[in-house]
């Protein structure tokens, strides 16, 4: 099998695509450098500072670029928080209390939110040991189903939850435009709750964002697209001044809310990866449209398809067999500029149901804006592909892992 003329003649085919991932990258970076320009920032936003951190004049102009580019009114943007979901789990703690209700209006939360919620047997620390009930609308034909949504709305309900992304679900991501009829529905109907979306995954995949349509507060991790590759941790929730408030007390203390919090290492990655971003997040949909194209014409399901519009960076593709799902595994992680002599081996994650294996051969630990492949150990066994700092080592991974499968006879 020439898998290497298979990948040429996917990639002709994406020509499309790519045009159109140009222009994303084009006005979102536009939109990001007149953030920079309206701030004025400059080399002192870059220091570090130590102890409470009172002032810091790097962190609080990064804040307030964040609530510029998200259209909101305020920003929590911290290197202490260390994934997405310690930082959703932050939102929910900051915004429901004990006997409150929280509703997810796009189905079951990823893995780990389950754990936050508290799905399993072990309930310490979770909502559910507080004393929050919860509840979900699962999506109808891939989108969010307003009126069973309404319908689960209680008296004591305070939250209600979209996740952008697919997590690992075999369905597309939900775009910003049509979280949007949802939002107001339940701003309408219930001016006092707060509906918070998971964005992991999905900044300047398009030319919108969930916050632009009313949400009041969104939040994701700054090592995957908002990162762009060289914030080397951290996560931001952009929202409205009375979500932020309550959130900032479980950021630090009430009382202390956004005041403190230092970093001595300084702002400069934080801030030249959000000037990145979009063209980084750019490389990673190009690796996606690749992928899905290849995987198309050699006969395997892929979600999105090649030519679908895209709200995530991530591609799924159905490998239908754990054989199938290992091998083009191993071969991301073959294919990897750090830990590539690494086989990656299903393993007992912390906060996932299954166990959970992954190729990430990443300059920064568990960065999913860099190229990885992981899947939980289940049927249909689905590889989630994500990521890609470079379309050129996205294109030459994906070759890498196609010609391990088809050397192994698995395709």
């Amino acid at each position: 099998m020439d898998i290497k003329r298979i990948i040429e003649e996917a990639q002709r085919d994406c020509a499309a695509p790519f045009n159109r991932l140009d222009m994303i990258e084009e006005e979102n970076t536009a939109r990001v450098l007149e953030a920079f320009r309206e701030y004025h920032v400059a080399a002192r936003h870059f220091s570090g500072t130590s102890g409470y951190g009172y002032g810091d004049i790097g962190r609080d102009t990064l804040e307030e670029i964040y609530a510029k580019l998200f259209r909101t009114q305020a920003a929590i943007v911290r290197p202490q928080l260390t994934s997405g979901t310690h930082t959703l789990s932050m939102c929910l703690f900051g915004l429901l209390l004990p006997g409150d209700h929280l509703l997810s209006a796009t189905g079951s939360p990823y893995d780990t939110m389950q754990s936050v919620i508290g799905f399993g047997k072990n309930n310490t620390g979770t909502l559910a040991e507080m004393g929050v009930t919860y509840s979900e609308a699962p999506l109808k034909e891939g989108e969010i189903d307003l009126p069973t949504v309404l319908s689960l709305i209680r008296r004591e309900t305070r939250v209600v939850l979209m996740q952008r992304s697919r997590g690992y679900e075999w369905r597309k991501a939900v775009p910003p435009e049509k979280m949007a009829p949802a939002i107001d529905a339940i701003h309408k109907m219930r001016p006092d709750i707060f509906v918070i979306v998971d964005n992991c995954y999905g900044e300047f995949t398009t030319l919108c964002e969930p916050s632009f349509f009313g949400a009041d507060a969104m939040a994701g991790s700054l090592i995957k697209n908002v990162g762009g590759g060289l914030a080397p941790t951290g996560g931001y929730v952009v929202g409205t001044e009375k979500a932020i408030r309550r959130i900032e007390t479980r950021l630090t203390a009430p009382g202390i809310g956004r005041e403190t919090g230092s970093y001595a290492c300084g702002y400069r990655l934080f801030y030249q990866g959000l000037f990145m971003a979009p063209h980084t997040v750019k490389q990673a949909l190009k690796t996606s449209v690749l992928a899905a194209r290849t995987a198309e014409i050699m006969g395997l399901r892929s979600s999105p398809r090649f030519d679908d519009e895209r709200n995530d960076i991530i591609q799924a593709i159905r490998m239908d067999n754990p054989e199938r799902l290992k091998a083009f595994c191993e071969g991301i992680q073959a294919a990897s500029p750090v830990d590539s002599f690494a086989v990656p081996e299903a393993w007992d994650m912390p906060g996932y149901e299954n166990e959970v294996i992954m190729a990430a051969g990443t300059f920064v630990s568990g960065a999913s804006i860099e190229l990885s492949a992981d899947a939980p150990m289940r049927a249909p066994y689905v590889a989630y592909l994500q990521g890609g700092l470079t379309y050129a080592h996205g294109k030459y991974a994906l070759e890498r892992a196609l010609r391990l499968m088809a050397e192994r006879g698995l395709l």
